[in-house]
């Protein structure tokens, strides 16, 4: 691939269309053009002098700022900017942001907590690429009580999809008859992790919260709202992903 043209998916997010990831699911769905005729996944393009567009409408360089938001995801609440047959999606709660936005990584639509959300596609690639394992902290409450061997086995890393999971650091918060509350340190971000790590385990997860991700906490943000990360902020959630 010669030195002055990209990735298509990368052109994409770097644009702030979408994460690199469904910039990808965009491509392979035929919904992107080059030059008026549908690319293909693994494609490059001059970024100097390319015609690329999504679903009809031309792909222009980013030209707002930056803008990372942090949103307090409720439950039910599906995590995609657009779904026809989604009852609500995050792309209602922050509708009022003049940005064009999308999610760093998902929480499912059962999960509620801490979810990033900007127009820099090279933040968001930085935050969710396999090899920066940065962390993202996650209360867990348990239907019923947690053995020791399923704390260790939780631990240490179970098979999912033919590959082992990474080590991941837990302790309980909680524990009565009825329910155990467990808090999760995890630094990869397999679809329904979590919840598939327990399910394996004969354990059922009745809440799922992420409270923190890198070294930014949900703190008293309510259920639904969002704000604007801090240029500290920002500065820490960088350096967190170098």
């Amino acid at each position: 691939m010669a030195e002055e043209t990209i990735r298509l998916q990368k052109y994409l997010a770097e644009r702030g269309v979408a994460s690199r990831r469904k910039a990808e699911e965009l491509i392979a769905a035929g919904r992107v053009t080059v030059d008026g005729r549908i690319a293909r996944l693994g494609a490059a393009v001059d970024p100097r002098r390319a015609t690329v567009a999504v679903d009809g409408q031309r792909v222009e360089r980013q030209r707002g700022r930056p803008v990372v938001i942090m949103l307090h995801k409720p439950r039910g609440v599906v995590t995609t900017m657009e779904d026809r047959h989604a009852k609500r999606s995050v792309a209602e709660l922050v509708a009022g942001q003049p940005e064009r936005l999308f999610p760093v990584g998902r929480l499912d639509k059962d999960s509620e907590g801490l979810l990033l959300m900007t127009n820099d596609g090279a933040l968001a690639n930085a935050l969710t690429h396999p090899s920066r394992h940065v962390a993202k902290l996650y209360r867990v409450t348990i239907r019923g009580g947690v053995t020791d061997e399923q704390m260790d086995r939780l631990s240490l890393g179970i098979e999912l999809d033919g590959q082992p999971t990474l080590p991941l650091a837990l302790r309980a918060l909680e524990a009565s008859p009825g329910r155990t509350v467990l808090e999760f340190t995890l630094r990869e971000g397999r679809n329904r992790q979590i919840r598939r790590m327990c399910e394996a385990l004969g354990l059922e997860v009745a809440r799922l919260k992420r409270t923190a991700f890198g070294p930014l906490k949900l703190g008293m943000l309510p259920a639904g709202e969002w704000r604007e990360l801090t240029g500290e902020e920002l500065r820490r959630l960088r350096e967190a992903c170098q």
